[in-house]
């Protein structure tokens, strides 16, 4: 297993603070915030609710939901809990693990109740100091994954009585000092400040901790440059796709500098055949393209990279940098989920731009109430149909109770990118 850093947000009303002390505004968007600590290497990430009174826990919710269907790492829900149904909805937020704090008698009495509700691999345990270790190491043993030591002092002492895998926080420090306690068997991982204030370089960190023989999670390519078959120019092409949509963003050129520092930093970096130099992607708009993977073809003359696209990929500020049609012969679209996005976008302008006669809008007019009825009778005429042995009639039902089903997410606000991500959490 490998050593971990990972950044946390502290959250309070609606922004990303300092500290558990210090209200300081650092982020005004915690979605924005997170995203950048995952597209830059981060491991996993600890977000700590400091809101007050049940409306802004509420909000803080909404945002951690959000952040879990935003990053690509595991979420670590903290803060504001004193029942199980506080884990339950943490879980269901998307966060993989949810902390109990063991400051308060109150959690460490429910420490069991939720182990075995939720499984001991999602719970996790905040302490503030080697005490609170020792007095509770059977029930540590028994219902805990880990824990984090949420107070920067205290480390070594904590270390000393802990036989239990910890990440502990830390204040701005050496890379030695890193190093060093990243080096004992029981801290499985860093946080706090030391990690937040170097967001931008923890791929680097993890380099040098791999060449000091501490094991972290690193990109390494299984494929050297040496067995690549480069054009007369001595390059390899380049095919950029966006990881989640598949859409072809754009076409560059790597040379063995520009393959070896993709590898190194994790940010797509090409050769620039008209400046004759390395280019690193998005260095003067921002646009950065974050490697989720490099794969090359079967002739090794190809690399497909998947990447998570900041802003625009295109020089002229289009997403793509395929944009020019050519031509175009008529087609029937197959692809599912375009073709819900489809028919989700028609409903959603009708909703927008109404259209005399449409019965899509004849149910925007009638309201909630009328949806619903509409939508309880098509599953109805589902279960009706499937008693039927020919199967074009459940088709038929299905498509009819998808319709009103997307009637209704317009209406309520929700899209299919949110539920294929919830999809893809669970």
């Amino acid at each position: 297993m490998y050593k971990k850093l990972i950044p946390c947000i502290y959250l309070h009303k609606g922004n990303a603070v300092k500290s558990f002390s210090d209200n300081t505004i650092i982020d005004t968007n915690p979605v924005a915030l997170a995203k950048f600590y995952s597209d830059n290497h981060a491991d996993e990430l600890i977000i700590y609710d400091l809101s007050e009174g049940d409306a802004e826990h509420e909000e803080a919710l909404d945002i951690i939901k959000d952040i879990c269907a935003k990053v690509d790492i595991p979420v670590i829900g903290a803060g504001n809990v004193h029942r199980m149904e506080d884990i339950k909805k943490l879980i269901y937020a998307g966060c993989k693990k949810a902390a109990l704090n063991f400051t308060k008698a109150g959690n460490i009495e429910i420490a069991e109740e939720v182990s075995k509700k939720f499984g001991k691999d999602k719970i996790v345990a905040c302490i503030s100091d080697a005490g609170e270790i020792s007095k509770n190491e059977d029930i540590i043993e028994e219902y805990i994954k880990e824990l984090i030591l949420v107070k920067e002092r205290g480390i070594k002492d904590a270390v000393s009585v802990s036989r239990f895998p910890m990440i502990v926080s830390v204040p701005e420090v050496s890379l030695d000092k890193i190093m060093e306690m990243l080096s004992k068997e029981n801290i499985c991982g860093i946080s706090g400040y030391a990690i937040n204030e170097n967001a931008k370089e923890l791929l680097a960190i993890k380099s040098l901790c791999q060449t000091n023989g501490i094991a972290m999670n690193t990109f390494e390519a299984k494929i050297p440059w040496e067995e690549f078959k480069l054009n007369a120019d001595g390059h390899v092409t380049v095919v950029v796709q966006d990881y989640k949509t598949d859409e072809v963003l754009m076409v560059a050129y790597m040379n063995e500098e520009a393959y070896n520092m993709t590898i190194k930093t994790g940010k797509m970096t090409y050769y620039s055949r008209s400046r004759d130099e390395l280019w690193v992607k998005g260095e003067t708009s921002g646009h950065y393209q974050y490697v989720k993977s490099l794969i090359a073809d079967c002739d090794k003359d190809t690399i497909l990279a998947k990447v998570s696209q900041i802003g625009a990929a295109c020089h002229t500020g289009a997403h793509s940098c395929f944009f020019n049609e050519i031509m175009r012969k008529d087609y029937e679209e197959s692809n599912p989920l375009r073709m819900f996005e489809q028919v989700f976008g028609v409903i959603q302008d009708r909703k927008i731009h109404p259209k005399d006669g449409s019965y899509t809008n004849y149910l925007f007019d009638k309201g909630i109430d009328k949806i619903l009825k509409k939508l309880g009778e098509e599953a109805t005429e589902i279960v009706i149909a499937a008693k039927n042995p020919n199967p074009n009639e459940i088709k038929y039902e299905i498509s009819d109770f998808l319709y009103h089903m997307m009637v209704l997410m317009v209406e309520k606000g929700v899209t299919w990118e949110e539920i294929t991500e919830e999809l893809a959490r669970r």
